[in-house]
């Protein structure tokens, strides 16, 4: 049995845009065309879509999906694998959402008791669930950027590893504190930390206002940096990617 385009894309809501792209790029070519030029897809294709759904879902970029399927031989044992990385996943937000929520507790409990962030009884507790990789995984789809990351975290310590992890936490939380208080995304105290986190970058390489840009849209897009962001906050990834675009506008253009 075959499927149309538009019947692919009505039953996976992926769009018939997108599933052009992956034919031009190979990714996903349609089982045949027919004289109508019209592309069909088959159940081989369909189990295909699925996979590429999967690994983006799991943040993966679309080279590295390329990279991931062109090494299977084998549809169950290279499911099997996904499904492991979907389970994992799902301990890693699972976990992050405990941190979030134990986080809320407590300050809860210290605006009551009229007591700063500072008093929270563990501190190290708010980093729980969120690993220092996810930073370089999220910037998949700019390889030049991340080579540089893993270059430079290569060579730095544990400890130094968990600091940097823990300041672009506490730079997030800031965020979510300026978003909830309804502080405009181009107020001068969110362009403060925005630009702190462009001096982080640029401190490894330079980037142009155009890259600068897409990654602040891969806060959004990026299915793995969204959730790491709204589990903060909701709305704190576009705000995230408004406050990026109005410092490329006025700081970089």
């Amino acid at each position: 049995m075959a499927w149309s385009t538009a019947e692919v894309a009505r039953m996976s809501g992926v769009t018939a845009r997108t599933l052009r792209h992956y034919d031009e790029i190979g990714l996903l070519p349609p089982a045949w065309i027919g004289a109508n030029g019209h592309r069909y897809y088959e159940e081989g294709e369909l189990l295909r879509l699925q996979q590429i759904l999967v690994l983006r879902a799991l943040g993966l970029g679309l080279p590295g999906i390329g990279e991931v399927l062109a090494e299977q031989v084998d549809e169950v044992e290279a499911l099997r694998g996904h499904h492991r990385r979907l389970l994992a996943e799902r301990d890693r937000l699972d976990a992050l959402a405990d941190t979030v929520s134990r986080t809320i507790a407590e300050l809860e409990q210290s605006r009551k008791d009229d007591r700063a962030m500072t008093t929270i009884n563990r501190p190290e507790n708010l980093f729980e669930g969120i690993r220092p990789a996810q930073y370089g995984e999220s910037l998949r789809d700019f390889p030049g950027l991340a080579e540089d990351i893993a270059r430079y975290t290569s060579t730095m310590s544990e400890d130094r590893i968990e600091t940097g992890h823990r300041e672009r936490t506490a730079q997030m939380i800031r965020l979510a504190e300026l978003l909830v208080a309804g502080v405009p995304a181009d107020a001068a105290p969110v362009q403060a930390e925005i630009d702190a986190q462009y001096r982080a970058l640029t401190g490894l390489r330079a980037v142009s206002a155009e890259e600068y840009r897409a990654i602040g849209c891969s806060c959004v897009d990026n299915e793995q940096w969204r959730a790491a962001y709204e589990s903060i906050a909701p709305g704190l990834a576009a705000y995230q990617r408004d406050a990026i675009e109005a410092y490329a506008t006025t700081r970089l253009d």
